[in-house]
């Protein structure tokens, strides 16, 4: 396996929430002060929860050596805990199930690890309680690698300030843009609110997992003119054609709000971008040296027919 450069500070963050949170949810030690290990009370509440699962789901979903999953079965069984059955489906299979002596013997320490895991939530805030299992499954997400699909929805109260700072936070980390882009594209934005219409103007805002990972805006600049502002995709989804998501459907937006022409205005230095306008048919009209954001730019105006197809 080929080493793989991570950021220290970032594995040493790691190492110090496994520990903390080894302690908060009590994992050292016996399992509630049972005669079973952590892994073995594993096993046990997989059978408890779901009767009826073979050696290899158990393997698989537990993340479990085979020979020593074997044995603890082995020690279950001999104490009367579990017991196999031929599987209806596949006759070559046992599946493992508790018996009425394994379930009732293992009742008592889930209900006290559902009354433990209760008082840990009691300590906090209802608002603090969403905060911590929001964080839990997105942890869980990250993880297993279950991201979920980008969702591209209209814009929510509290969506344009994270634009706002997502925009600025990008381009000061990428292009070395100071402060005076934050409040242009805060200007925009404020613009937008305060002056929306629905039928002539949209916010496209992409998320996934309940985190806004890009947006694009279409705004009435009149005369049958729509421009297109504000464009930004994170890091996190670069490559995946989320840009060209939302530039296709805030044109889609304008075609059907019977918008003639539709216009934008870019840097040179904004290649992606300028890659997607490109390929969706856009134009540049025009081009000229700036000093702004405390670099020296060239700034491109782009259009688009929406009339041709």
């Amino acid at each position: 396996m080929a080493d793989i450069e991570v950021d220290a500070e970032q594995v040493a963050s790691v190492r110090a929430f496994n520990r903390f949170y080894t302690r908060a949810a009590g994992l050292l030690g016996r399992y509630l002060g049972s005669p079973w290990s952590l892994t073995e009370a594993r096993v046990l509440y997989e059978l408890f929860a779901r009767d009826g699962l073979s050696a290899s789901q158990l393997c698989e979903e537990l993340g479990l050596d085979p020979g020593y999953l074997s044995r603890l079965l082995r020690r279950f069984e001999a104490a009367g805990q579990i017991e196999r059955r031929p599987d209806p489906d596949d006759r070559r299979r046992s599946l493992i199930a508790l018996t009425g002596a394994g379930r009732a013997g293992f009742a008592p320490y889930d209900a006290a690890s559902r009354q433990e895991v209760g008082a840990l939530l009691a300590r906090l805030r209802p608002g603090g309680r969403t905060r911590l299992v929001r964080a839990m499954a997105e942890v869980e997400d990250l993880l297993s690698g279950r991201t979920g699909e980008v969702e591209i929805r209209r814009h929510r109260p509290g969506d344009i300030s994270l634009i706002v700072a997502a925009q600025a936070r990008i381009y000061h980390q990428e292009y070395g843009w100071n402060h005076e882009y934050e409040p242009l594209a805060a200007r925009i934005a404020a613009d937008f609110i305060e002056a929306h219409d629905p039928l002539r103007e949209r916010a496209f805002v992409a998320e996934r997992g309940g985190e806004v990972v890009g947006a694009v805006f279409c705004v009435d600049a009149g005369k049958g003119v729509a421009k297109l502002r504000l464009l930004h995709v994170e890091a996190s989804e670069r490559g995946s054609g989320l840009g060209r998501r939302l530039v296709r459907d805030c044109i889609a937006f304008a075609r059907e709000a019977s918008y003639r022409r539709m216009t934008l205005w870019t840097n040179d230095v904004l290649s992606a971008a300028r890659a997607i306008y490109q390929a969706e048919g856009f134009v540049m009209t025009a081009s000229q040296p700036h000093h702004s954001f405390g670099a020296d730019l060239v700034g491109e105006t782009w259009e688009l027919d929406l009339t041709a197809r």
